[in-house]
């Protein structure tokens, strides 16, 4: 990997992270179509990862702020338990996750979810609960389709948000819940893959930390606008366009790769 696909990665990433098309999965397709052959993916794909952390961060700094000054309210019980199921999921089907980050093949059929959620997210109407009223029953189910998410090709995004609209919760809730949602998320993904590298070194052989770093800041600047344009798509209930994308994605890899 030179240093213009590094920089191509990150802005892949930045912009998938939020929009709902799947950031793991257009990484994947993306080291494909470049013809990438990386030695190690999951380490570049959690730096990047923690690159469009940051703009989530500052973009919803208020929340994050209220949090660090009361840690022990609704909102961060909310936030754990949403992020149990993946912890869990993360911890036994480690292997498995790992193994579909090597072959798109698995790319069509999370596809194919995310599509079908993104359709059914524009045609929920029963959805007026607050931000405030998001119970611990929605935040279990949010957190389950979370975990689902580690599939390349789902969306984390687009399913959180759709689960949470399908719970009753308002789409302005909806996007922020599930934004939150992955902070913790990405944080503890860095600590998981951290202690992976403490504990085996040679994860990090071949990885140039130029590359990481210009993919982290590429990710960064694109996320902030990522960040925006998808909270005002949610409120306009578009996100179905994004299901005719993933049509059209499917087709191309299915005719371009694996056939």
């Amino acid at each position: 990997m030179n240093l213009i696909q590094a920089i191509i990665l990150g802005i892949i990433q930045g912009l998938s992270e939020f929009l709902p098309i799947s950031s793991s999965g257009h990484l994947m397709l993306f080291h494909e179509i470049l013809g990438i052959e990386a030695q190690d993916n999951m380490t570049f794909i959690i730096v990047l990862n923690m690159g469009s952390l940051l703009p989530l961060l500052f973009v919803f700094r208020k929340d994050v702020a209220a949090l660090i000054k009361k840690p022990f309210q609704k909102t961060t019980a909310l936030l754990a338990i949403a992020t149990v199921p993946l912890v869990i999921a993360t911890l036994i089907f480690e292997g498995f996750i790992e193994s579909t980050f090597i072959s798109i093949e698995f790319l069509p059929f999370g596809f194919v979810i995310t599509g079908a959620a993104l359709l059914l997210s524009d045609k929920i109407r029963k959805n007026k609960k607050e931000f405030e009223k998001i119970g611990f029953l929605d935040a279990i189910f949010v957190g389950l389709v979370q975990a689902l998410a580690v599939i390349p090709g789902i969306s984390r995004s687009g399913a959180t948000i759709t689960a949470s609209m399908s719970r009753g919760i308002n789409r302005e809730a909806a996007a922020k819940f599930s934004f939150l949602m992955s902070i913790p998320a990405a944080l503890g993904a860095m600590i998981f893959r951290t202690s992976r590298i403490i504990a085996n070194p040679a994860l990090l052989d071949g990885i140039i930390i130029s590359n990481l770093v210009a993919g982290f800041i590429a990710a960064a600047i694109t996320g902030y606008f990522a960040i925006n344009f998808m909270l005002n798509l949610v409120k306009k209930a578009r996100l179905k366009y994004f299901a005719l994308y993933y049509i059209f994605a499917v087709v191309v890899i299915i005719f371009v790769f694996l056939i």
